[in-house]
């Protein structure tokens, strides 16, 4: 098991100072090598310009880890510098843990994708659905943001204290179900659908008998070796590693709930993460001949492979998620995909109580990045999203190879 105190021992160099590993991982692709320095400038330039609190960025090149930057502050009071160390909240991108999880229980002969939601959960009879019996909508529906269901958990907003931060407990979202509307026939069209994801989660609880937490941790996390990743809370000695959150709106700083608990929601939104254990995570979406046999036991290749082909194309931006994806994209099972000029990215994104984050991956060339912004800036010259958007564009056209 490798411990906080041993990557202390092995820190990772600055970015800048990567670009001899950076040629050397493209020269065995036969490709240009990236100019590191240059997505560090634009990187940290973003970051002052937006005035995000505290971020974090890791780039993998030929399945290297090349480079990583880490910039300003996990937390203001005490305050406390992001490190390699600070663990995140990854918010949307917890739901391509669920999908590997909903593929695990298919490839061991629980489930087909293609079969009735209600089979597993028949709470979901009591939804109003216009186009039909709602036995129509399938796993895979869930899965591809095509069963019809609204995006939101909650119907309504709350900002209070002594409000929960998502429903805590499943009676909660069952309670809602009489009022919840399939808003378009299921299949036809992709609209992005959190609540969807909750249902996904009853799914893996119900058919493994573990909390979908404890079936993460150990069919997931713990193979992968993602040991100082978990959900909501943190444990007490993980704690004083944990970002803080914070909004600016109208020029002013806010921080958020510290430490929060996604509740039931937690297979949509609950993963915490350092960004080394993230670098784990993307080295296993992309593969590698020499861990292939930790790899399959945690998912097959063809597996993965299924979850990044193009499902739906997704024919228009969310206006509440201007940040998400877009009519350039297509929906796999849970992920993203991108098709760019002969190039294929695919990823996921995340947007929660103050922490924006997003991953890549361009697996014909296994590289890959992972960003982190525990700041999310909704004024018009400080907006985070936006940001992040340009960054991603930028590191498309200066950092992942063109073929």
């Amino acid at each position: 098991m490798k411990t906080r105190l041993a990557r202390r021992t092995l820190r990772i160099a600055p970015l800048m100072l990567l670009t001899a590993t950076a040629a050397a991982a493209d020269a065995a692709l036969g490709e240009v090598s990236p100019d590191l320095a240059r997505v560090k400038t634009f990187y940290e330039a973003g970051l002052k310009r937006n005035g995000i609190v505290g971020s974090g960025l890791m780039l993998i090149c030929g399945g290297r880890l090349v480079g990583s930057d880490f910039q300003g502050y996990a937390r203001l009071s005490p305050r406390q510098a992001v490190t390699e160390d600070t663990t995140f909240h990854w918010a949307s991108i917890t739901k391509t843990f669920t999908a590997i999880a909903i593929l695990q229980l298919r490839d061991h002969g629980l489930l087909n994708l293609d079969d009735s939601v209600v089979k597993y959960v028949p709470e979901l009879t009591a939804a109003h659905d216009p186009w039909g019996p709602v036995d129509a909508i399938t796993i895979r529906h869930l899965l591809t943001h095509s069963g019809g269901f609204r995006s939101a958990t909650w119907p309504w907003g709350g900002d209070q204290d002594w409000q929960p931060f998502e429903p805590t407990k499943w009676p909660q979202i069952v309670a809602m179900l009489p009022y919840t509307e399939v808003m378009f026939k299921p299949g036809s069209r992709f609209s992005y659908s959190n609540l969807g994801f909750v249902f996904l989660g009853q799914i893996v609880e119900r058919l493994s008998g573990d909390d979908y937490e404890v079936y993460i941790d150990k069919n997931i996390l713990k193979p992968l070796e993602m040991y100082e990743s978990y959900f909501d809370r943190s444990p007490y000695h993980l704690l004083k590693y944990r970002s803080g959150s914070y909004t600016i709106s109208g020029g002013k700083l806010t921080e958020r709930r510290f430490n929060f608990d996604t509740g039931i929601t937690v297979s949509n939104s609950g993963l915490n993460s350092p960004l080394p254990d993230m670098v784990k995570y993307l080295r296993f979406l992309l593969g590698d001949a020499k861990r292939a046999e930790t790899y399959d036991g945690v998912l097959k290749r063809s597996s993965i492979e299924e979850m990044f082909q193009p499902e739906l194309k997704i024919t228009s931006q969310d206006p509440s998620n201007p940040n998400g994806p877009d009519e350039r994209d297509s929906v796999g099972l849970s992920c993203f995909i991108r098709e760019d000029g002969g190039r294929r990215f695919i990823g996921h994104g995340g947007n929660q109580n103050g922490f924006i984050s997003h991953f890549y991956i361009q697996p014909e060339t296994r590289s890959a990045y992972v960003v982190n912004f525990n700041t999310d800036a909704s004024d018009p010259n400080q907006n985070t999203a936006g940001f992040d958007r340009d960054l991603r564009n930028y590191i498309f056209e200066n950092f992942f190879a063109h073929r």
